[in-house]
């Protein structure tokens, strides 16, 4: 779980496993320790919550094995080293379920990605729960984005968060708390999760080796681990040409651009048209940001065409839409067609500048 090079530079395999928070972000060892620094009074219930690509899911697990952790250190750490430590370390714990929106496919083999969790995972978990912890330290339970559980699987929930069954914890982990039902938000003990500063988090990156760091974090809104993944040659390939046709409003053709979707195998497109949506957010925001005199945030290097359409266009048409796009981003799980969609949104973005 090791998720940066410190730990190898403190004395090798042994110096790894004993280090402080070693399966977590440099900057989220302080949070980590705070909330150690009581463990007898730890929550039976945990929300994470923050943006997305800040690691929250590291801290989630790390929290979990800590919990587990038969010899934790001084500081209420993983020691990394004992049986359960180790358990953790091979994914065979029998006292942690990570449940995340995955599942296996007909033939019982390769896993899949689904939209939602449904509430036959949630029910599988909380039998697991009432069973006795094989180790006999703690039983953990993880649910990742716990936003994506069904209505019905949360509702199944909710019994187990009013009376969990003892040394049982469950760990909620979100970048959407507002989707979670507020009868389970009410019942968790909220934690923020840490994101770096822009020279924190701008020195991670370039220690992973990407280039542009400042840059790529602008386009991620801060998120390290979100930029890391926007280094994608690919990605900003495809990024370069639809951010070309928004600088251009007055020659874009959402049909023919809307049909990119579709190029898209279809297992992938309801990914591409949240991605579109988040550049149009994050579009709309910067113009809105130039025409009020500041710099953009997230598109610095279309700065000069941002500055020429900001003068062009109407500050309440302007919200009016943003505010529409964050609608639609809330319903991307189940647009009906991902191409239409796409070519709806870039047709109203046009009628802007007319």
């Amino acid at each position: 779980m090791t998720t940066d090079a410190e730990a190898a530079s403190e004395g090798g395999a042994a110096g790894a496993a004993r280090a402080p928070w070693p399966g977590l972000y440099p900057w989220q060892r302080d949070a980590a320790a705070t909330m150690f620094a009581d463990r007898a009074r730890w929550p039976h219930a945990l929300l994470v919550a923050g943006a997305a690509g800040i690691g929250k899911r590291a801290l989630a697990l790390e929290f979990a094995r800590a919990l587990l952790c038969e010899t934790p250190l001084a500081g209420g750490g993983a020691c990394g080293a004992c049986p359960g430590c180790r358990y953790v370390a091979a994914g065979q714990h029998p006292d942690l379920r990570v449940v995340e929106p995955i599942e296996l496919d007909d033939d019982g083999g390769e896993a899949k990605a689904v939209e939602w969790i449904a509430v036959d995972r949630i029910r599988a978990l909380i039998d697991w729960a009432q069973l006795t912890s094989h180790r006999r330290i703690a039983k953990v339970a993880v649910i990742v984005p716990a936003e994506r559980m069904n209505a019905a699987a949360a509702n199944a929930l909710l019994k187990t968060l009013e009376e969990p069954p003892p040394s049982t914890y469950l760990i909620l982990v979100t970048a959407a708390p507002g989707r979670i039902p507020a009868t389970l938000r009410s019942r968790c003990r909220r934690l923020v999760a840490p994101r770096p500063d822009a020279a924190a988090a701008t020195q991670w990156l370039a220690a992973q080796g990407v280039a542009n760091a400042a840059e790529l974090l602008a386009q991620a809104g801060g998120a390290p681990l979100a930029a890391h993944a926007l280094a994608d040659r690919g990605y900003q390939a495809e990024r370069a040409v639809w951010l070309a046709a928004l600088a251009a409003p007055a020659a874009l053709e959402p049909a023919m651009l809307a049909a990119r979707i579709d190029a898209a195998p279809r297992e992938e497109r309801r990914d591409r048209i949240a991605t579109l949506i988040d550049w149009l957010i994050a579009w709309c925001g910067d113009l809105a940001l130039v025409r009020a005199g500041v710099a953009p945030r997230r598109n610095a290097d279309h700065a000069a065409a941002l500055a020429r359409l900001a003068a062009a266009v109407a500050p309440v048409p302007l919200f009016r839409y943003h505010r529409a796009l964050l609608r639609q981003r809330g319903l991307v799980a189940h647009p009906l067609q991902p191409r239409l969609v796409a070519a709806s949104l870039l047709t109203d973005y046009r009628s802007l500048f007319r």
